[in-house]
């Protein structure tokens, strides 16, 4: 059993106490043990003791709750969200909790390596009963106290706001006032959950919890670390992919400058490591440069002279999450224009089938006309505002890390292998993160930083310039795709058929809809292997595959002269009642419900076409429609906008989104507001290019992001209700952005959009 991490750092400001005390400890056997990371939200009166950090909440002898977020913070808001779920069931007053990150733990947050997982719009949806059972079973202990002292039936207590009461003896005292005596007794193996009409935290909005601490520069990310005696650690990597480490010639001299303490070559992974899924790393050969300062060790980058070799072609087996995988790289100097001509090539021919209903070939032959268009995507950086860091202290017996991840229990054994050193003797602290989406799930760089620490034998912390994680990073992969529909004479779709692929991966998800909608349907797909890394990237997949689909239902629909919405929604009426194929993986009702909630809140048949826009100022206007269904989730927009000197201007996008119980509303209308934003950001401006292994962009100066002032002038967000269980919010609405924004700028300029980015060079591309 793994050792539970109690360290406590200079902002803990709980003492451990005994029984007597007057605390209470809830302790289930799939809990915690926390320690406190942040301040209280509310200025509260703190008891006089506290219990030691072991559980998701504990209570003080005040009535005082403290809740423990037990997911990696990046800006999604699971720190507010989680904690909110446990305190509705508990049945306290929102005010007087405390909220506080918990630390990392295998032995109280079971469920392997995602067991404190964010990522992959899951949090919420993965942890929905566990934290509600936290809280229940929690108030359930706290009734059983007030039972014994008031020698009353158990079941005959209410609890509100943080108060017990028995209303036949008219007695009523505070949770703190039980706590002591219900810490004594044993956790109730099972117990009653509230039904959706009796929430009283959940589905109201509430603020931030870290919103004050975040806006007053208090609260602390990776990058804010700092401890006496500290050293600065900073990478030189290869100078292209497909280069690894060789030599450096001028070693002594860099040693020599000021301020500097050493320079060395890293090997990140041993020979014989078999790999996880996610460790995956640009460079695991590296020269490392140590100093005393950022300043200087980046003025020591600057003067290395270091020999680079070209790496050798390998298949190595990768171990995905318990099934192994076999994974080739190939040896030499890639390059876009390669990619692209590779990826057009493939597409011109026969690919592997994934999936196929009726007789696509046939109704091919057969069609009276055929459509048949080709989407483009290029490679995306993630650029997080916080660049790669990490903090590491090893020594002997003890391994310490505080940095940004979003996998911690990923990254655990693979530090542990690397370092020689037991799983139980690595302590990881999650710090909130400057952003992730999807790029600090691979956290090779902590691994890089706890190498660093043991060979200078001091505290390190490690970073990576805006350049290394520009120019070294993990990429959305670039892909291709070809729809082609097949038409009779009287306008009736025979077939669709799709061909998509990428590099190194396919894009293609064969049983999303519109599969299950046409009597033909062929799906088929390719990949590319390449020794550019490549990974998750917010909606993976979809956010290619959900413009392509979307752009060309656009286009189909107006080669039939039918409305795009009402056209999807004939789609959808098919898959409801007469669906072709057994693998359908959405739900049509659900998916024509976004649909119809879009449809009526964007007054689609009020304003529909390319009239002047409601705003002052020249140009066409257009409007688009997209929806997407992924992470268990359906999103659709609608987007207005207007084209001004050869740019599009976004007078206003309006959201639905079908994601189950909504927690937080503010936080969920946020979530879906940066979702489009980004959506847009990408569609229009993010590329990363490739020449002889080396990517064409190192900085903001070259890599162009969305702009304040290019933000949607209004973003309307609306939410399907219903009961049913949470599921994914932070990825399904940045796909169908893509497709919304292409179709809306087609009805504006009379042009279509197939290759992203929209806006090259400052022209409109069509």
């Amino acid at each position: 059993m793994k050792n539970s991490h109690n360290t406590l750092d200079r902002r803990s400001f709980i003492k451990s106490s005994t029984l007597a005390g007057g605390g209470m400890l809830l302790s289930f056997s799939w809990l915690a043990s926390c320690k406190s990371d942040v301040e209280e939200l509310h200025k509260l009166e703190l008891p006089d003791h506290w219990y030691d950090f072991n559980s998701y909440l504990k209570i003080g002898n005040n009535g005082v709750v403290t809740i423990f977020s037990p997911n990696p913070e990046f800006g999604q808001n699971v720190m507010t969200s989680m904690p909110m779920i446990v305190a509705d069931e508990l049945d306290v007053a929102w005010e007087n909790v405390i909220v506080e990150q918990a630390p990392y733990n295998t032995d109280k947050f079971p469920g392997g390596a995602f067991g404190q997982f964010s990522g992959g719009s899951r949090g919420i949806m993965t942890k929905w009963k566990t934290l509600r059972t936290a809280g229940a079973k929690a108030k359930q202990m706290l009734k059983e106290a007030a039972a014994q002292q008031w020698t009353v039936p158990a079941e005959e207590i209410k609890t509100e706001r943080g108060v017990l009461s028995h209303e036949a003896s008219n007695r009523q005292a505070t949770y703190g006032e039980m706590a002591t005596v219900a810490s004594t007794l044993p956790v109730p193996e099972n117990v009653n959950l509230k039904q959706v009409h009796e929430y009283s935290i959940i589905g109201h909005s509430k603020k931030n919890v870290e919103g004050n601490n975040i806006v007053t520069g208090q609260t602390q990310f990776g990058i804010d670390y700092h401890t006496e005696g500290m050293l600065y650690a900073m990478p030189v990597f290869p100078s292209a992919f497909g280069m690894t480490f060789d030599s450096i010639s001028n070693s002594e001299e860099i040693k020599a400058m000021p301020g500097i303490v050493d320079v060395f070559p890293i090997s990140t992974y041993k020979e014989d490591y078999k790999r996880g899924y996610f460790d995956t790393n640009a460079f695991p050969e590296f020269i490392a440069i140590v100093g005393e300062s950022t300043w200087q060790v980046m003025n020591a980058k600057k003067k290395v002279q270091a020999l680079w070799k070209p790496t050798e072609a390998k298949t190595a087996t990768i171990d995905r999450f318990g099934n192994d995988i076999t994974v080739h790289t190939p040896a030499g100097l890639e390059d876009t224009a390669n990619h692209n001509s590779q990826m057009e090539t493939l597409l011109s021919g026969k690919l592997k089938m994934v999936r196929r209903d009726g007789n696509p070939q046939k109704a091919f032959e057969d069609a009276d006309r055929i459509i048949e268009r080709h989407y483009r995507a290029p490679y995306l950086a993630h650029n997080c505002m916080e660049p790669i860091n990490t903090f590491a202290h090893v020594t002997e017996d003890k391994v310490k890390i505080i940095g940004p991840l979003q996998a911690p229990g990923i990254i655990e054994p693979t530090i542990s292998a690397r370092l020689g050193i037991p799983a139980e003797k690595i302590d990881i602290e999650m710090s909130r993160m400057g952003g992730g989406f999807g790029r600090r799930a691979y956290s090779s760089y902590m691994v890089e930083a706890a190498l660093i620490s043991q060979q200078v034998n001091a505290p390190v912390k490690f970073m990576y310039s805006r350049e290394d994680d520009m120019e070294n990073g993990i990429y959305r992969p670039t892909y291709q795709a070809i729809y082609r529909a097949a038409l009779d004479k009287d306008n009736n779709v025979l077939a669709l058929h799709i061909k998509a692929g990428g590099v190194p991966e396919s894009p293609l998800f064969a049983n999303r809809f519109p599969a299950g909608c046409f009597d033909n349907y062929l799906a088929e797909e390719f990949s590319i292997d390449s020794n550019i890394t490549t990974g998750a990237f917010r909606a993976p997949r979809s956010n290619f595959m959900a413009g392509a689909e979307q752009s060309f239902l656009d286009e189909l629909s107006n080669e039939l002269g039918k409305d795009p919405i009402q056209f999807r929604l004939d789609l959808l009426k098919r898959a409801q009642e007469n669906p072709v194929g057994e693998s359908n993986d959405y739900d049509a009702d659900r998916y024509a419900g976004v649909l119809k909630l879009v449809k009526e809140k964007s007054g689609w048949n009020e304003r529909n076409g390319n009239e002047e826009s409601e705003n002052e100022g020249s140009g066409h206007a257009g409007r688009g429609v997209s929806a997407y269904f992924c992470h268990n989730s359906y999103a659709a927009h609608v987007l207005d906008l207007r084209i001004v000197d050869d740019e599009p201007v976004i007078d206003k996008v309006t959201c639905a989104i079908d994601c189950g119980i909504v927690i937080n509303p503010d936080a969920a209308i946020n979530m879906a507001e940066g979702g489009i934003i980004d959506g847009i950001g990408n569609a229009l401006y993010g590329e990363m290019t490739f020449a002889d292994g080396k990517p064409q962009k190192s900085n903001f100066h070259q890599y162009r992001m969305i702009r304040m002032s290019e933000a949607p002038k209004k973003i309307e967000v609306h939410f399907v209700k219903n009961n049913i269980d949470p599921t994914g919010l932070g990825e399904p609405p940045f796909p169908p952005v893509f497709g919304a924004l292409a179709n809306a700028m087609y009805k504006a300029t009379g042009k279509r959009f197939y290759e992203q980015p929209f806006l090259k060079d400052g022209n409109l591309l069509g």
